[in-house]
């Protein structure tokens, strides 16, 4: 295993959460616009932007965990 696929292998449970919840998130917001059910337009948009601050948690621990090894 090269050091970039040990890397890719070790990614914070949070980011890859946050990217499926993102996805999941924002089908649901297009198919309540397409339908006009502005509640699943809703709760997908909300759940598109709790995906991305999961993300964005999950990438953090990543760089503190990194920036930990290498000092």
């Amino acid at each position: 295993m090269t050091q970039s696929q040990v890397r890719i292998s070790i990614v914070d449970k949070n980011r890859t959460e946050g990217m499926k919840h993102e996805v999941k998130g924002a089908v649901k917001e297009v198919t309540g616009k397409v339908t006009g059910n502005h509640a699943k337009e809703a709760a997908g948009n909300i759940e598109k932007n709790a995906g991305k601050v999961q993300k964005e948690v999950g990438k953090a621990a990543d760089k503190a965990r990194d920036t930990d090894r290498h000092h």
